[in-house]
Protein backbone atom coordinates (compact mmCIF):
# COMPACT_ATOMS: atom_id res chain seq x y z
CA UNK A 1 0.00 0.00 0.00
CA UNK A 2 1.35 3.43 -0.90
CA UNK A 3 0.72 6.56 1.11
CA UNK A 4 0.86 9.92 -0.61
CA UNK A 5 3.74 12.13 0.51
CA UNK A 6 1.33 14.60 2.16
CA UNK A 7 -0.15 11.84 4.32
CA UNK A 8 3.31 10.74 5.48
CA UNK A 9 4.31 14.31 6.31
CA UNK A 10 1.07 14.84 8.25
CA UNK A 11 1.59 11.62 10.25
CA UNK A 12 5.20 12.59 10.98
CA UNK A 13 4.13 16.04 12.14
CA UNK A 14 1.56 14.55 14.52
CA UNK A 15 4.07 11.98 15.84
CA UNK A 16 6.54 14.77 16.64
CA UNK A 17 4.04 17.37 17.87
CA UNK A 18 2.25 15.23 20.49
CA UNK A 19 5.35 14.46 22.61
CA UNK A 20 6.48 18.09 22.32
CA UNK A 21 3.08 19.27 23.50
CA UNK A 22 3.29 16.93 26.50
CA UNK A 23 6.75 18.25 27.40
CA UNK A 24 5.52 21.82 27.05
CA UNK A 25 2.53 21.08 29.33
CA UNK A 26 4.76 19.57 32.04
CA UNK A 27 7.17 22.51 31.83
CA UNK A 28 4.40 25.09 32.21
CA UNK A 29 2.73 23.31 35.13
CA UNK A 30 5.95 22.95 37.16
CA UNK A 31 6.84 25.34 40.00
CA UNK A 32 6.93 28.98 38.96
CA UNK A 33 10.33 30.26 37.89
CA UNK A 34 10.30 32.95 40.60
CA UNK A 35 9.91 30.41 43.44
CA UNK A 36 13.12 30.38 45.43
CA UNK A 37 14.71 27.02 46.18
CA UNK A 38 15.95 26.20 49.67
CA UNK A 39 19.73 26.54 49.39
CA UNK A 40 22.06 23.60 50.10
CA UNK A 41 22.78 23.27 53.80
CA UNK A 42 19.51 24.89 54.90
CA UNK A 43 16.96 22.79 56.75
CA UNK A 44 13.94 21.52 54.91
CA UNK A 45 10.61 22.40 56.61
CA UNK A 46 10.11 18.76 57.66
CA UNK A 47 13.46 18.71 59.50
CA UNK A 48 12.45 21.17 62.23
CA UNK A 49 11.08 19.65 65.46
CA UNK A 50 7.36 20.36 65.91
CA UNK A 51 5.11 21.23 68.82
CA UNK A 52 1.34 21.59 69.21
CA UNK A 53 0.38 24.89 70.79
CA UNK A 54 -3.02 26.27 71.70
CA UNK A 55 -4.27 29.83 71.51
CA UNK A 56 -7.71 29.75 73.06
CA UNK A 57 -9.62 27.11 71.08
CA UNK A 58 -7.15 27.14 68.17
CA UNK A 59 -4.49 24.44 67.78
CA UNK A 60 -1.24 25.52 66.15
CA UNK A 61 1.20 23.15 64.48
CA UNK A 62 4.50 24.94 65.03
CA UNK A 63 7.98 24.13 63.81
CA UNK A 64 10.49 24.95 66.56
CA UNK A 65 13.59 27.07 65.97
CA UNK A 66 15.63 26.85 69.18
CA UNK A 67 19.25 26.98 67.94
CA UNK A 68 21.04 30.01 66.50
CA UNK A 69 21.13 28.42 63.03
CA UNK A 70 17.45 27.46 63.11
CA UNK A 71 16.39 30.91 64.36
CA UNK A 72 18.50 32.54 61.65
CA UNK A 73 16.82 30.48 58.90
CA UNK A 74 13.31 30.58 60.36
CA UNK A 75 10.70 30.57 57.59
CA UNK A 76 13.10 31.81 54.91
CA UNK A 77 12.56 30.31 51.45
CA UNK A 78 9.11 28.90 52.33
CA UNK A 79 6.41 29.63 49.78
CA UNK A 80 3.42 28.81 51.98
CA UNK A 81 2.18 27.79 55.41
CA UNK A 82 -0.87 25.67 56.18
CA UNK A 83 -3.74 27.66 57.78
CA UNK A 84 -2.80 26.84 61.42
CA UNK A 85 0.92 26.27 60.87
CA UNK A 86 3.64 28.52 62.19
CA UNK A 87 7.14 28.69 63.60
CA UNK A 88 7.99 29.08 67.27
CA UNK A 89 11.28 30.82 68.05
CA UNK A 90 12.74 29.86 71.42
CA UNK A 91 15.41 32.07 73.02
CA UNK A 92 17.47 31.28 76.09
CA UNK A 93 17.49 34.86 77.32
CA UNK A 94 14.73 37.24 78.29
CA UNK A 95 15.34 40.16 75.91
CA UNK A 96 13.86 42.21 73.09
CA UNK A 97 14.44 39.88 70.14
CA UNK A 98 13.96 41.64 66.78
CA UNK A 99 12.98 40.02 63.48
CA UNK A 100 13.20 40.88 59.79
CA UNK A 101 11.91 39.23 56.63
CA UNK A 102 14.99 38.88 54.40
CA UNK A 103 14.49 35.87 52.06
CA UNK A 104 11.06 35.26 53.61
CA UNK A 105 8.68 34.89 50.70
CA UNK A 106 5.33 35.05 52.51
CA UNK A 107 3.91 37.88 54.67
CA UNK A 108 3.70 36.94 58.33
CA UNK A 109 2.30 38.03 61.68
CA UNK A 110 4.47 37.64 64.75
CA UNK A 111 3.49 37.41 68.41
CA UNK A 112 6.19 38.12 70.98
CA UNK A 113 5.74 36.29 74.31
CA UNK A 114 7.03 36.11 77.85
CA UNK A 115 8.23 32.81 79.35
CA UNK A 116 4.70 32.09 80.65
CA UNK A 117 3.25 32.40 77.12
CA UNK A 118 1.66 35.82 77.61
CA UNK A 119 1.63 37.74 74.34
CA UNK A 120 3.19 41.18 74.76
CA UNK A 121 3.17 42.42 71.17
CA UNK A 122 1.87 41.42 67.74
CA UNK A 123 3.32 42.82 64.51
CA UNK A 124 2.51 42.42 60.82
CA UNK A 125 5.51 41.81 58.55
CA UNK A 126 5.79 42.19 54.78
CA UNK A 127 7.62 39.55 52.75
CA UNK A 128 11.20 40.12 51.61
CA UNK A 129 11.90 43.25 53.63
CA UNK A 130 14.69 44.14 56.03
CA UNK A 131 12.59 46.32 58.35
CA UNK A 132 13.17 45.48 62.01
CA UNK A 133 10.18 44.23 63.99
CA UNK A 134 10.97 44.51 67.69
CA UNK A 135 8.77 43.96 70.73
CA UNK A 136 8.17 46.72 73.25
CA UNK A 137 8.69 44.21 76.09
CA UNK A 138 11.32 41.56 76.74
CA UNK A 139 10.42 37.93 76.12
CA UNK A 140 11.73 34.47 75.32
CA UNK A 141 9.35 33.31 72.56
CA UNK A 142 8.12 34.57 69.22
CA UNK A 143 5.48 32.85 67.09
CA UNK A 144 5.22 33.53 63.35
CA UNK A 145 1.97 32.71 61.55
CA UNK A 146 0.41 33.66 58.21
CA UNK A 147 -0.23 37.40 58.03
CA UNK A 148 -3.47 38.33 59.78
CA UNK A 149 -3.78 35.02 61.64
CA UNK A 150 -3.84 36.51 65.15
CA UNK A 151 -6.30 39.25 64.20
CA UNK A 152 -8.62 36.81 62.41
CA UNK A 153 -8.74 34.60 65.52
CA UNK A 154 -9.26 37.50 67.93
CA UNK A 155 -5.91 36.86 69.63
CA UNK A 156 -4.44 39.97 71.26
CA UNK A 157 -1.65 41.04 73.62
CA UNK A 158 -2.39 39.88 77.16
CA UNK A 159 -3.68 36.48 75.99
CA UNK A 160 -1.63 33.32 76.50
CA UNK A 161 -0.26 30.63 74.22
CA UNK A 162 -0.26 27.18 75.87
CA UNK A 163 2.02 24.19 75.24
CA UNK A 164 5.29 26.10 75.02
CA UNK A 165 8.50 24.17 75.68
CA UNK A 166 10.57 24.77 78.82
CA UNK A 167 13.17 27.52 78.40
CA UNK A 168 16.75 27.04 79.62
CA UNK A 169 17.85 30.39 81.02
Amino acid sequence: MRFPLRSLIARFAIAVALPLAAISFVATTAAPAHAQQIPPGAKQPSEFPRVKLTAGMFVIDAAVAASDADREQGLMYRTNLAPNEGMLFVFNENAGHCFWMKNTLIPLSIAFMRADGTITDIAEMQAETTNNHCPTHNGVFALEMNKGWFTSKGIKPGMQIQGLPAVQQ
